[in-house]
C-alpha cells in the first residue's frame, strides 16, 4: 500500500485555502478593531474570538450535513466550493466596511496626527543619531533622548486611539456593518470547514491516513507562508491607520487559485469511489465502524486519567501560543515597531523542516517524551522574548522563532494520535470531537483573558509572560500522562514514508 502523494497534494489545495485565509484574517482584523475603531483588547479579544465560538457549533452541523449531501461532484466539493466564492466576496466587504472608519479618521484629523507624531519621533531619532556619530553627545545622552521620544510617542499614540474609540462612540454605525460583515465572513468559512477536513480520509484509505494528513498540513502551511510574505510585501504593520484592501484581495487571489486547482482536478466522487473498492480488496471497509456493530470498552479509571490530562495539556498549551499568535500582528507593530511577516514565516519554515524528524524521534522515544521537549522548547522561546524590547533587530526574532516553531511542531504532531490511541471500538470520531473541543475551546479563552492582562497590565509586560505560563503549566499536565503513547516503530524513516504518485 502506497500513498497516493498528487491525489493527496492536490486535495490538500482546500486546506492551503483555508490556512491562506486564517493567516489574512488573525492578522489584519485584530489590528483594524484596535488601531481603527480603538477598541480595547479585552473587546478585540472576544470579538477574536467569535470564530472559534462560531465553529464549536457549526463544524458538526456542516460535517454531518455534507455527510448527508450527494451531487455529481461529490459530497464535500459543493461546499467547499460555495463556502470559498463567499468568504472572498465577504472579506473584501469587509475592508470596504473598514474603510469607511478609515475615511472618518482622516476627516477627524486622527490619521495626520499620527503621521505628524511618527515624523517627529524619526526625525529627533535621527538627529540624535547624528549627534551622537559627530561626538556632540554621549551615548548616555543618546539613550536618554531616545527613550524620552519613545514615551511621547507613545502618548500621542495612546491619545490618538482615545480619540479613535471616541470616534466610534460617536458613530457606532461603522463598527456594527465591520461585525456584521465580520459575521458573515466567519459563517462562509465555517461551512466548508468540516467538509475538507473530512475528504482526505474520504479518498484515502486507512493505514495511510496519517502519512496524507502530514500533506494535509504541509499544504496549509504552505498557504499561511504564502499570505506571511504578502504582509510583508504590502507592510500592514508599519502604519497602524493603512488601508488593508489591497493585501486582502491578494490574499483572497491566493485562495482563488487554490480553489481553482482543487476544482479543476480533484475528482472526488471517483477518488471516493476507488477508495471505497480498494478497501474492501483489503478487508478495510468501514462497516464495522459506521454500524457500531464493534464492541466498545469504556476506558479504565487511569485510562480516563490519562485522556483528562492530555485533553488539559491540549487546552493549556493552545491558550499559551493562540495568545501570541492572534495578537502578534498588534505588539509587534505597536509595542516592538518591527515588520512580524518574516519572523513568523521563519517559524512556519522551522515547523516544516521539523515535521519528518520529529516523526522519526518520537518512534525512538515515545510521543510523550518527545512533546515535553516541544513544550521546553515552546516555553524557551516564549520565555527568552519577554527580553526583547521595541528597537531590536528582527534578526534577534529569527532564533526565538526557530525555536517556537520546532516546538510547536513536536507537540502538534504527536498531542492528536495520544487522543485517539485511547479510542475504543468505533470512537475515532468521538475522541477526535474532544480533541477539537479543548483545542476550540482554549482558542476562544485565549485571546479574551490575554486581552484583559494586557489592559490591565500592559501588552509589554504581559505579552510573552502570558504564553510562557500557560506553556509551562502544560508540561506539568502531560507529565503525569501514563496512557496514549505508541510503541516505538521497527521500520525505517525512509520506508515509513513510501510511496509515490500513481
Amino acid at each position: 500500500m502506497k500513498l497516493n502523494y498528487k491525489r493527496t497534494i492536490l486535495v490538500g489545495f482546500a486546506f492551503f485555502l483555508i490556512s491562506a485565509f486564517w493567516q489574512a484574517y488573525d492578522a489584519i482584523v485584530p489590528l483594524a478593531l484596535t488601531n481603527h475603531f480603538g477598541m480595547p483588547q479585552t473587546i478585540s479579544g472576544i470579538i477574536m474570538s467569535v470564530d472559534n465560538i462560531l465553529a464549536v457549533f457549526m463544524l458538526p452541523i456542516f460535517g454531518a450535513l455534507s455527510d448527508k449531501v450527494m451531487t455529481k461532484f461529490g459530497r464535500r466539493t459543493p461546499f467547499i466550493f460555495i463556502g470559498t466564492i463567499a468568504a472572498v466576496l465577504s472579506f473584501v466587504l469587509l475592508t470596504v466596511v473598514n474603510g469607511i472608519q478609515i475615511n472618518a479618521l482622516v476627516e477627524e484629523g486622527i490619521i495626520d496626527a499620527y503621521n505628524a507624531a511618527s515624523e517627529l519621533f524619526n526625525s529627533t531619532s535621527s538627529a540624535l543619531k547624528d549627534s551622537l556619530e559627530a561626538g556632540i553627545i554621549n551615548e548616555t545622552t543618546y539613550n536618554a533622548g531616545i527613550k524620552e521620544a519613545e514615551a511621547v510617542f507613545e502618548t500621542a499614540k495612546a491619545t490618538l486611539k482615545e480619540d479613535a474609540l471616541e470616534l466610534t462612540l460617536n458613530n457606532i454605525w461603522p463598527l456594527i456593518g465591520f461585525i456584521g460583515v465580520l459575521l458573515i465572513v466567519l459563517v462562509s468559512m465555517a461551512t466548508f470547514r468540516s467538509p475538507a477536513v473530512a475528504l482526505m480520509p474520504d479518498v484515502t484509505i486507512k493505514p495511510l491516513r496519517s502519512k496524507g494528513n502530514a500533506i494535509i498540513n504541509l499544504m496549509g502551511t504552505a498557504g499561511g507562508i504564502i499570505v506571511l510574505a504578502l504582509s510583508s510585501i504590502f507592510g500592514i504593520s508599519k502604519n497602524p491607520y493603512m488601508s488593508y484592501t489591497g493585501y486582502v484581495i491578494a490574499t483572497c487571489v491566493v485562495m482563488l487559485v487554490g480553489l481553482g486547482v482543487f476544482v479543476a482536478t480533484v475528482k472526488e466522487k471517483k477518488w471516493a469511489d476507488e477508495m471505497d473498492a480498494t478497501s474492501k480488496e483489503l478487508g478495510l471497509d468501514e462497516v464495522v465502524e459506521e454500524t457500531g456493530d464493534e464492541p466498545k470498552r469504556a476506558l479504565d479509571r487511569a485510562e480516563f486519567k490519562s485522556l483528562m490530562l492530555i485533553l488539559a495539556s491540549v487546552a493549556l498549551w493552545y491558550i499559551g501560543y493562540n495568545s501570541i499568535t492572534s495578537k502578534y500582528s498588534v505588539y509587534s507593530a505597536n509595542v516592538l515597531g518591527v515588520d512580524y511577516g518574516l519572523t513568523l514565516i521563519v517559524a512556519q519554515a522551522a515547523a516544516i523542516v521539523s515535521y519528518i524528524p520529529v516523526g522519526i524521534v518520537a518512534s525512538k522515544f515515545g510521543r510523550r517524551k518527545t512533546i515535553l521537549a516541544g513544550i521546553t522548547m515552546l516555553a524557551t522561546a516564549f520565555f527568552i522574548g519577554n527580553f526583547i524590547g521595541a528597537g531590536a533587530k528582527t534578526l534577534v526574532m529569527y532564533p526565538i522563532f526557530i525555536l517556537a516553531g520546532i516546538g510547536w511542531a513536536t507537540i502538534n504532531v504527536n498531542s492528536f494520535p495520544m487522543v485517539v490511541e485511547l479510542a475504543k471500538g468505533g470512537e475515532v470520531g468521538k475522541y477526535t470531537g474532544y480533541y477539537y473541543t479543548a483545542s476550540m475551546a482554549a482558542q476562544i479563552v485565549a485571546p479574551i483573558l490575554s486581552g484583559a492582562l494586557y489592559d490591565l497590565f500592559g501588552m509589554r509586560a504581559m505579552f510573552f509572560s502570558f504564553g510562557t505560563v500557560f506553556v509551562v503549566a502544560s508540561f506539568v499536565t502531560m507529565f503525569f500522562v501514563k496512557h496514549g503513547d505508541a510503541k516505538p516503530e521497527a521500520q525505517g524513516a525512509l520506508e515509513s514514508l513510501g510511496g509515490a504518485d500513481d
